[in-house]
């Protein structure tokens, strides 16, 4: 197919649920809740006890705590009065957990790391957006939009960092469910998107092949056409590949490959040096195109589609952080379909839905 240059499409404005929203006050009740906060109210005494629990020393707990020895053993006596029990055990190589202190470790240290998040949220909300936002695509759409993603975060964004995670669906979609990704950028086959996923795009698939094949050399090419194909597709469970083999039992047609593959940099080299065919969204094949060294068509008589969306993890990095880099994918998408490696318009994201 021939590529044209940038043309002007007209691009809604896509809500995004990692956006600031309207802030929303609590229900007015009777009474306020009673939190009992005696010997949880000083946050840095408990400090003190992760930070001996940890290092098993009172010295160098005193260290790392800018304190003296003398003064921290005092401090902890004081501590394990109020809670009426011994939070340690002395040792001749200093101090050790006691049962208690065993029990209550993990919960005072994960309340200290909310007490953390808390505070740099309302330091951070007078800042610029800042901190590591984790980013997970799958590989046929990862180096194109994180080239062009980052070159903009870096020059807009200085404080914020990417760490950009690279995998199949089940494990973009294992790392969200984890909360090990902050944002995860999907395809999704059919009519619907499941809840809380904003639909960026719609992709057509592509038959690709060698240059100067006469199957790809109209641009377009029908379904029914790729009957028994030497194919290079990716193995089984695989969303693309769930859909050509649903597709071609109903049009009684036979898509068996003669090699599966995984990789996409070794399907697109394999169907450039053994005369094979693959399919793929034209933006996983943009430059190869470009450059003559592979040929696409769009399938058509039926189309197969799939639409690009964006989903946020339930306990998410920093707010305005993940909420900048959410907004500059929609903007990177919405240039990306300006060039023709998608389709952004109205009709098509709103029917994704």
């Amino acid at each position: 197919m021939t590529l044209k240059g940038p043309s002007r499409v007209a691009a809604p404005q896509v809500p995004l649920s990692g956006a600031p929203q309207r802030c929303t006050m609590p229900p007015v009740t009777s009474k306020a809740t009673p939190f009992r906060l005696n010997l949880a109210g000083d946050l840095l005494r408990w400090r003190m006890f992760v930070a001996i629990g940890e290092m098993g020393s009172l010295t160098r707990a005193a260290l790392f705590l800018d304190s003296n020895p003398s003064l921290l053993s005092r401090q902890l006596n004081a501590l394990e009065r109020d809670c009426g029990a011994r939070l340690f055990t002395r040792t001749g190589r200093g101090v050790e957990l006691s049962d208690l202190g065993q029990r209550i470790f993990p919960r005072v240290k994960a309340l200290l790391a909310d007490a953390a998040q808390l505070e740099d949220d309302i330091v951070g909300a007078a800042r610029e957006p800042a901190g590591v936002v984790a980013l997970g695509v799958l590989p046929s759409i990862g180096n194109t939009l994180v080239d062009r993603l980052f070159g903009v975060l870096r020059q807009r964004y200085p404080g914020v960092m990417l760490r950009v995670f690279e995998g199949s669906s089940g494990q973009v979609e294992e790392w969200l469910a984890d909360a090990r990704i902050d944002i995860a950028i999907l395809y999704r086959y059919g009519s619907h998107l499941p809840d809380g996923e904003e639909a960026l795009a719609i992709v057509d698939s592509y038959l690709v092949g060698r240059p100067g094949g006469p199957l790809t050399a109209t641009g377009e090419v029908a379904f029914d056409a790729l009957h028994e194909l030497p194919f290079i597709l990716p193995g089984a469970p695989n969303g693309l590949r769930n859909a050509l083999d649903t597709l071609a039992r109903q049009r009684h047609l036979s898509l068996v490959p003669v090699i599966e593959a995984d990789s996409l940099p070794l399907q697109k080299l394999l169907v450039a040096r053994e005369s094979l065919y693959t399919v793929l969204p034209l933006h996983a094949v943009w430059q190869e195109v470009v450059d003559g060294r592979l040929q696409a068509a769009r399938i058509v008589d039926p189309p197969l589609q799939r639409t690009v969306s964006m989903a946020f993890s339930r306990a998410k990095g920093p707010a305005r952080a993940v909420s900048a880099v959410a907004a500059e994918i929609v903007r990177s998408v919405r240039e990306m379909a300006d060039y023709g490696m998608w389709r952004h318009d109205a009709e098509a994201v709103t029917g994704a839905k």
